[in-house]
């Protein structure tokens, strides 16, 4: 079965850039359309804002400019269809219960390990959010 519509988890770690890069090969072998997304975790932004007003503005600045490196570098490597997805809320919920559906995704692919280690400590990790909930295939891609 090929994939068609790959969904790439990106946060900026050495993780979700291995993951991309994963799914930049998986996208040019199935010919698929490739869907970068970020999720702006809206649970440390809304305990940050209190102290930094700007930090809301670098989150999105960063997050763009995140997504737009990564598509372009999905276009150079000769993916076709490349959409990029800004989102807020939990990571851990958007890309499984509402990213993926939305896009009609049948592959998640994301890091093994991302940038929140307190979280991942506390509640679990994304990665492992996503497998247990995501009604499609997930390819966790390990370092």
């Amino acid at each position: 079965m090929a994939y068609q519509k790959i969904l790439v988890a990106v946060d900026g770690s050495d993780a979700s850039t291995l993951a991309f890069q994963k799914a930049v090969k998986m996208a040019q072998t199935n010919n698929a359309k490739m869907i970068l997304a970020h999720v702006i975790d809206t649970n440390v932004y809304g305990s940050v804002v209190g102290y930094d007003l700007t930090f809301a503005q670098r989150a999105e600045k960063y997050a763009n400019e995140l997504l737009n490196d990564f598509k372009k570098m999905a276009e150079e490597a000769g993916v076709q269809d490349v959409i990029i997805h800004l989102d807020y809320g939990s990571p851990k919920a958007k890309i499984a219960k509402d990213i993926a559906p939305q896009f009609d995704a049948d592959l998640i692919v994301c890091g093994a390990t991302g940038h929140n280690a307190v979280e991942r400590f506390l509640i679990g990790s994304v990665s492992e959010h996503i497998t247990r909930y995501a009604k499609v295939d997930v390819l966790v891609a390990r370092s």
